[in-house]
């Protein structure tokens, strides 16, 4: 169950009113959000353990046929999980005048919004969800200024840095107030928190020795820290983005993208959402990524994501009215330009 009580309830336009039928069964309001402390003990732990990662602690359980580093690793993740605090407050909260709407924009990184100008539109919204690389200064046109939730992995918060410096990026978005989002996809992701939670250096793992707190430009504080739970992340692939890749060998590795995760993060706790910067049917025209603005690259597709099936499911919530899709409009694909909220 949720931590909060459900806010919806005012808003005639939410997306819980769907008559979608297939969302409809599928989807569950009150699947628990977020991972803390006070929901995690030795029983929780036994139960996710029956999961591979990120959906659980499979690769983590141990007894006394294992090795000891993974009694190690389970030592440093179960540390890391006790000190998880409790959220203090929802996530998102209701803006005055919205007839108790919630309305998001979620932004993600494709080259679709390349000269798209819908920043002005990207930030009408309540709130703005962005993950990733999420470049903005000198994007504001296409991308929009503003971020209220950023969602990321130990991994993405520090590729990015790595991957788009030559672009002009230079941290995650800090806007005074934002919420993060962590996607604990791995033990490396436990021993990331369990450095930021402390205020040290990462001890072991993949970011041994990096500081954690310094990836946040100067915004991280605990009460606006808030960690996805496993069963949420495996309720979003099971019952939305169930891959056909998960019979192949490589099974263990597949699982939606960060933007998956922060897309359904949002239908969950906004009443309206709009996607920006997804990919769309028309991909192959557009950059992998928006800030390559004078080069034209290709989408690169990773055996651990299935980006068809997602670009099918964004089609599919578009269409049935559950969310609405950025799809280039300008004169060379002859579509409708959506309306200004």
């Amino acid at each position: 169950m949720g931590i909060f009580i459900n806010k919806h309830q005012t808003c005639a336009q939410s997306l819980r009113n769907s008559e979608d039928e297939s969302f409809k069964k599928a989807f569950l309001p009150n699947i628990r959000l977020f991972l803390h402390k006070n929901n995690f003990n030795m029983s929780e732990w036994n139960r996710l353990s029956h999961f591979n990662n990120p959906f659980g602690f499979m690769e983590y359980q141990y007894n006394d046929g294992q090795k000891f580093n993974c009694r190690l690793k389970v030592k440093h993740m179960m540390s890391s999980l006790k000190m998880i605090p409790k959220p203090k407050e929802p996530l998102l909260l209701p803006k005055p005048g919205n007839g108790g709407c919630v309305r998001c924009a979620v932004v993600g990184t494709g080259g679709i919004l390349n000269g798209s100008k819908m920043g002005k539109e990207i930030d009408a919204h309540d709130y703005v969800f962005r993950m990733n690389g999420a470049a903005i200064k000198g994007y504001e046109e296409d991308v929009g200024n503003r971020t209220s939730v950023y969602v990321h992995t130990a991994h993405s918060i520090t590729m990015s840095l790595y991957l788009f410096k030559k672009y002009g990026y230079t941290s995650a978005p800090h806007d005074e107030g934002i919420k993060y989002v962590m996607i604990p996809e791995g033990v490396g992701d436990f021993n990331w928190l369990e450095g930021l939670l402390k205020g040290e250096r990462v001890s072991a793992g993949p970011y041994h020795n990096k500081r954690p707190w310094t990836y946040y430009g100067g915004q991280y504080n605990e009460s606006r820290f808030y960690v996805l739970h496993q069963d949420f992340l495996r309720y979003v692939r099971n019952r939305f983005l169930k891959s056909a890749h998960l019979n192949n060998s490589y099974w263990a590795i597949v699982r939606p993208t960060n933007g998956a995760f922060a897309l359904f993060l949002a239908l969950h706790t906004c009443d309206t959402v709009s996607a920006y910067g997804f990919m769309t049917e028309d991909y192959k025209k557009y950059s992998n990524y928006y800030v390559e603005k004078n080069i034209k690259t290709h989408v690169v597709f990773y055996a651990n994501h299935d980006y068809i099936l997602e670009m099918n499911l964004w089609k599919k919530l578009h269409n049935s009215k559950i969310m609405r899709l950025y799809q280039r409009t300008d004169s060379e694909t002859g579509t409708e330009k959506p309306k200004q909220l």
